[in-house]
């Protein structure tokens, strides 16, 4: 049980700070009306940061009129010694336009 946690929590936490550098990137593309490209390479460039094994082509950016909504699907392979996990995530942000 404590190599399972050992293995899988740095993955988990990795992901947390991925989707809390999601909300920012909204953010930040919301405030600045930053076009759906500049916003994917931010995203992009967040999942490099935390090692997320991300590609383009799991960056979903919606944005208009200031508003955004970021959706990224990715997967993550937990070596367990005796067993291959495989956990998949979704980190969804919005971040609406104050006016």
């Amino acid at each position: 049980m404590f190599y399972t946690g050992f293995k899988v929590i740095p993955v988990l936490f990795a992901e947390y700070q991925f989707q809390d550098g999601l909300q920012t990137v909204a953010r930040f593309s919301s405030a600045n009306r930053w076009d759906n490209a500049k916003t994917r390479q931010a995203v992009a460039a967040e999942a490099l940061k935390d090692e997320i094994p991300v590609q383009d082509e799991d960056i979903k950016v919606i944005g208009s009129a200031g508003n955004v909504d970021i959706t990224v699907d990715y997967s993550v392979t937990v070596d367990l010694s005796v067993y291959q996990w495989t956990i998949h995530f979704h980190p969804e942000v919005s971040n609406k336009a104050l006016f």
